[in-house]
């Protein structure tokens, strides 16, 4: 009913019905104050009727609600071109361009602006980006403007038509990749870039975002060599170098990043983010005093940077002092605050209230938090479960034992598996102190195999995955544990003949691993549910883990991979080794000769002095880990412990039944 008001109210303006328009306009407004379509409108009414000064005032309510829409600051130009105000016009049609460079109308008037000006430079240079619209077809020109105004269902409609219609074109491709990554579907995107390249293998931009997606995708050798390809002809752009610092994170050489950083932060427009880079690399290199200050540097260089403060709290040894809180708190409650730094100031405010024993409003601040963290990530169980559901189908005892030894027979690979926040750093720095092991990160490989093996039938009612590997022959698997052992490589530094990979939510697909790598180890490592779960609702993270951001949620996931890890068991016996979290704590010499053991590893007194082991560690435990082994965190939870039946609920049976073991397959 809204939009078909909208658009009648458009045909109105059209028609130069300017009273009829506004008054529509106010009715909808009535029951939809925040609409952003409608409020342009009236602004283009209140302009277009003579009231300048409302239509301003309209416009400053858009742009508090709807800070990037572009057409705000196009209406915004128009309103200081007819208040002579040439200056405040320029600047708001030049904002306008820099969210949406598809407005013919804005570069259309900044040509003509920068003339008057005197400014003949500038006022080509607008000239030449409308000439580069006017060469486009009017479909690109049209799809380009709704993406860059976040209508990206439209959007795509709109230029997959049109590719449908014309075949091949460089800019429509281009255009859906953009859409593609917006929308995280980077395998298509992946695709299309290349095909772009394949067609115009000069264009730089194309070649940049073509190698942004790579990062993205975790490709980070061959998104280095697209970046250092791009700098070999333009070495002062500061965008990729940025993107190849990144590339170099990506691939755990973090000394070499930190230079790059630090070379770009003269002059940078933008500082916050590099002082945050290099905050988390020193982080991971143990330098926790720089990583404090360039934490707090980004901080001040950015007032309200919400992931600033976060990271500060995410190393669970800070303590806020009062003007910081203060600070954090006017950040989080201001209304121009964005969504993303409300809910990174909302989990530090979290986590410094609980260092301050105040439970409550902690909990408070957790849960809205996490109730803005879902809310972005649309995150639902069952796909999950269904998919669950489908391994234990597939994944039979028939069907291993039919393909026996099939895979590669490299004995390299420990897999570390579970939940997030189950303790499984701890195990990992134990392990990478063994003088024949190799710590390297969460590796992405195992899922992107996984999606490989999708296809384009990842999010259908039927996917290929498991049920293909019911269909892959003895080559097939071993061509896929050699594909993961080449792809690893990349992270192996040090030459040591094992590695981990600490992948937590391998544990779903523990068959394909031992398919592909029948003589990989594999450790689960496991923390009581309550704990577990309610560390991970504390938990913001990085990327992904989008099952922690709710209480049901998470004790939902929880139960899952019990049931998962009840299965592997039965089917494989013997091939997974279940460590609890609560075991090591209590007895770490006898847990660590488990684990050495399971592994095939003589013993080593580094690994009992695992704190004093100096590695890279990525994951929101670094600096835990860099301590003595310590009880304090076993407990935690129950001082939230009245706020948490609907987890208990969600959890059922299996707070008591978490340390049993299988009974049958499927159970």
């Amino acid at each position: 009913m809204v939009e078909r008001e909208v658009q009648r109210i458009r045909g109105l303006l059209k028609e130069g019905q300017l009273a009829q328009a506004q008054r529509a306009c106010e009715t909808l407004l009535a029951s939809v104050p925040e609409n952003r379509d409608v409020l342009y409108l009236r602004a283009a009414a209140q302009r277009l009727g003579g009231d300048v000064p409302a239509a301003l005032a309209t416009l400053a309510e858009l742009e508090r609600l709807h800070p990037r829409f572009s057409g705000l600051y196009q209406e915004r130009g128009h309103c200081h071109v007819a208040l002579r105000q040439a200056p405040q016009a320029i600047e708001s049609f030049l904002r306008a361009v820099n969210f949406n460079p598809a407005l013919p109308a804005s570069w259309r008037l900044l040509e003509g602006l920068y003339r008057m000006a005197g400014q003949p430079q500038q006022a080509a240079q607008a000239a030449e980006h409308l000439a580069a619209l006017g060469r486009l077809p009017g479909e690109v020109v049209a799809a380009t403007a709704l993406f860059s105004d976040g209508e990206l269902a439209p959007a795509e409609q709109l230029i997959r038509a049109y590719l449908r219609k014309q075949g091949d074109h460089v800019e429509a491709m281009r255009l859906l990749a953009r859409i593609g990554m917006e929308r995280d579907v980077l395998d298509d995107a992946q695709l299309l870039l290349e095909r772009v390249l394949q067609l115009a293998p000069d264009y730089d931009l194309a070649r940049f975002e073509y190698a942004q997606v790579l990062a993205r995708r975790h490709l980070y050798l061959e998104a280095r060599t697209q970046v250092e390809r791009l700098l070999g002809a333009e070495p002062d752009n500061r965008n990729y170098r940025t993107l190849h610092a990144l590339t170099l994170v990506g691939l755990g050489r973090h000394e070499q990043a930190l230079q790059l950083y630090r070379n770009l932060l003269p002059g940078a427009a933008q500082p916050a983010e590099l002082h945050l880079s290099i905050a988390h690399s020193l982080k991971t290199l143990g330098a926790a005093e720089e990583a404090v200050a360039e934490y707090r540097a980004a901080a001040q260089a950015r007032p309200g940077y919400g992931e600033a403060y976060w990271s500060l709290a995410n190393l669970k040894t800070y303590r806020f002092t009062e003007e910081e809180l203060g600070r954090m708190r006017a950040a989080e409650s201001a209304p121009l605050t964005s969504a993303t730094d409300r809910y990174h100031l909302c989990f530090a405010l979290g986590k410094a209230l609980e260092d301050r024993a105040q439970y409550e409003p902690s909990f408070e601040y957790y849960s809205r938090g996490n109730a803005l963290k879902r809310a972005a990530s649309g995150y639902q169980p069952e796909p999950l479960e269904c998919a669950a559901r489908a391994q234990r189908q597939i994944c039979t005892g028939d069907l291993f034992a039919r393909h026996g030894d099939c895979g590669s027979p490299a004995p390299d690979p420990i897999f570390i598996v579970g939940l997030p926040r189950s303790g499984s750093t701890l195990i990992e720095q134990i392990l990478a102190s063994h003088s024949a092991v190799e710590g390297t990160q969460e590796l992405a490989d195992v899922p992107r195999i996984v999606a490989s093996l999708q296809g384009r039938q990842a999010q259908s009612d039927r996917p290929a995955y498991p049920e293909v590997l019911t269909r892959m022959t003895a080559e097939d698997l071993r061509r896929l544990g050699e594909q993961y052992l080449r792809d690893t490589r990349a992270y192996r530094a040090t030459g040591r003949p094992r590695f981990i990979d600490k992948m937590p939510n391998n544990f779903r697909h523990i068959g394909l691993i031992h398919l592909m790598l029948p003589h990989a180890k594999i450790i689960d490592v496991r923390r009581e549910p309550m704990a577990c779960c309610f560390s991970n609702f504390k938990q913001l993270f990085a990327q992904g883990q989008t099952f922690t951001y709710g209480l049901e949620n998470i004790g939902r996931y929880y139960r899952t991979y019990l049931q998962l890890m009840r299965h592997w068991d039965s089917v494989l016996p013997g091939k997974v080794l279940h460590v609890h979290y609560e075991d090591v704590v209590d007895d770490l010499e006898g847990s660590v000769r488990r684990l050495l053991d399971h592994c095939g590893l003589p013993p080593e007194s580094a690994c009992l002095d695992f704190h004093r082991t100096a590695r890279s560690v990525r994951t929101a435990s670094s600096e835990q880990v860099r301590q003595p082994i310590y009880r304090e965190g076993l407990e935690q939870w129950r001082h939230y412990e009245r706020w948490l039946g609907p987890l208990r609920e969600a959890l059922g049976d299996a707070v008591e039944r978490y340390r049993e073991a299988p009974t049958s397959a499927g159970n």
